[in-house]
């Protein structure tokens, strides 16, 4: 009796590009249902109807791929908030940026939950997200500063480090209870006292 032939899967020709952003649309899921220790290479390449080589060739490792879905995370959110503002940042007060920054995130829970597990995992040094959230927070933390300094605060750094901890700790409790805090009106309340 003769083995089954492997079975050969569909797999739609498709441009580079468009392969690429489904390869990272499926890894966001997957990474924030699993977490990246849970991410298997296999069921990325099942759900883009690719063979693991296949998808090796597009992304490389499975540490290079986590890093293009972050990056690319943040290209989304960087020019989504920029239409949101309707202006450059750097013309925007911090508090307005803030309030941006909440409302975009109420939106996208998947995403938030996404960079909330991979920001707890990355804390282990081995981790290969570990350089690109302590680079984040650093960007972040500068960013908020100089945004913080403009709006005349005396204490800028200071404020920039309260922020960041703020949106982080409402961010997790709405992760965990989404029916029960309302993130956006949870924020607004804080920042006032914040930004008194």
């Amino acid at each position: 009796m003769n083995p089954a032939p492997p079975r050969r899967r569909d797999r739609p020709r498709l441009p580079a590009a468009v392969r690429r952003r489904q390869i990272l649309d499926v890894t966001t899921r997957l990474i924030a249902e699993r977490g990246f220790w849970g991410l298997s290479m296999q069921d990325v390449a099942d759900d883009c109807g690719l063979t693991v080589p296949g998808l090796l060739h597009h992304v490389g490792t499975k540490d290079k791929l986590l890093v293009a879905v972050l990056e690319h995370r943040d290209d989304q959110d960087h020019q989504s908030l920029a239409e949101a503002l309707g202006r450059p940042a750097g013309e925007v007060p911090l508090p307005e940026i803030c309030d941006a920054l909440v409302r975009r995130n109420a939106a996208q829970p998947e995403i938030v939950r996404l960079f909330a597990v991979l920001e707890a995992e990355s804390l282990a040094p081995g981790h290969p997200a570990h350089d690109y959230f302590a680079r984040r927070q650093q960007t972040t933390i500068t960013t908020m500063t100089g945004l913080a300094r403009a709006y005349g605060v005396p204490d800028p750094e200071t404020l920039a480090r309260q922020v960041m901890a703020l949106m982080d700790g409402l961010q997790i409790q709405w992760l965990r209870d989404p029916g029960g805090i309302d993130l956006v009106a949870t924020w607004t309340a804080a920042a006032g006292t914040l930004f008194r």
